[in-house]
């Protein structure tokens, strides 16, 4: 009922101000207001003053005539940046390749087959575990790192704290990735201060723990800040009603506490499951390139072994998962924000 009375007042208000433009009636905002909306909505008043003057502004004559011209950048940008090399990337994947390396334009599905029942699936698999273990593993940290400093961190050192979670993103994460491997290198720092305790460091570069290690650094600030967002706006007051009539700690939890901030969580899921996805980076310098995943295979077959058509297609497999992945959480949040 009260998104119906919100969205009644702002059309009137809208339709008095289009007339106080034609000179059918004079005031100030208030005094469309009164005249227009009755007396108990116009508490109202305040929160719609912005969402009318954006009314107003977008739908006035003038502007709606320029309307276009002013959307005409952003989907051009859009249409060059972005569909234009997905076209490409399509087209080229259902190509041939010939005896030269050279793509030969057709319409074959055979790199599709080839992907999906040679050994090539397996790199998919894989892709997809180390992307749902390093978006769980954020998730958790992140949640209680968000937490802390959403709640409990000092008001005075709470902005500090979250430019630290944010520091590391002013570096390349290549950079970051060659800082973890001169920290796990056998004769890097970590393995050097276990030394001194006489303690023999098992091999940690290189591995698989390495690899999940680098991932889950370099994505856990895109973790970090939706949730924290979420749970600074999330009224604490819910979790005093929820203690006060008797639930306990992990019932608040599953039932108040992560309902309430499931934007956060699917935000930060979506900025760390789709890139994660699709990174070689990170499993290629800290895994010693003994495991292939689905982006390493996609860069070998573009500028190792020169096959277009065939990286064309796996990146094309790639893109649609990635989509379909994307819409199933918007379509979730949508129900839950």
């Amino acid at each position: 009922m009260g998104d119906n009375r919100q969205h009644f007042i702002t059309v009137f208000i809208f339709k008095q101000r289009l007339k106080a433009r034609n000179g059918e009636f004079g005031g100030t905002e208030i005094d469309y207001f009164k005249h227009c909306v009755p007396k108990d909505y116009q508490s109202n008043y305040n929160s719609l003053v912005a969402s009318t003057w954006l009314w107003c502004t977008l739908f006035s004559t003038k502007t709606a005539r320029s309307l276009p011209l002013l959307i005409a950048p952003a989907f051009l940008v859009l249409a060059v940046m972005v569909v234009l090399p997905i076209l490409i990337l399509f087209v080229y994947s259902l190509g041939l390749r010939d005896d030269l390396g050279r793509v030969v334009l057709s319409f074959h599905p055979d790199n599709y087959l080839r992907f999906f029942c040679g050994p090539y699936l397996a790199c998919l698999w894989r892709s997809l575990a180390l992307s749902f273990i390093t978006m769980f593993t954020t998730l958790v940290l992140g949640y209680l790192l968000a937490f802390y400093l959403a709640f409990q961190a000092s008001p005075r050192y709470r902005n500090l704290l979250a430019l630290l979670v944010v520091l590391p993103l002013w570096t390349s994460s290549l950079l970051r990735t060659y800082a973890w491997i001169t920290i796990l290198h056998p004769t890097g720092l970590l393995p050097s201060w276990l030394a001194l305790l006489n303690i023999e460091a098992p091999p940690l570069l290189y591995t698989p723990f390495a690899v999940w290690l680098g991932m889950v650094y370099n994505y856990l600030p895109y973790m970090v800040l939706p949730l924290y967002t979420s749970l600074e706006r999330l009224d604490v007051r819910l979790l005093e009603a929820s203690s006060d009539l008797g639930a306990k700690p992990i019932t608040t939890i599953f039932k108040v506490l992560l309902p309430l901030t499931s934007g956060g969580i699917i935000a930060g899921s979506i900025m760390v499951f789709v890139p994660s996805l699709g990174d070689y980076v990170t499993p290629d310098l800290m895994g010693g390139a003994k495991t292939m995943f689905i982006g390493n295979l996609i860069q070998n077959q573009f500028l190792a072994v020169r096959d277009w058509v065939f990286g064309s297609a796996v990146s094309t497999i790639l893109i649609f998962l990635v989509s379909f992945a994307v819409v199933l959480y918007l379509r979730y949040a949508s129900k839950d924000m």
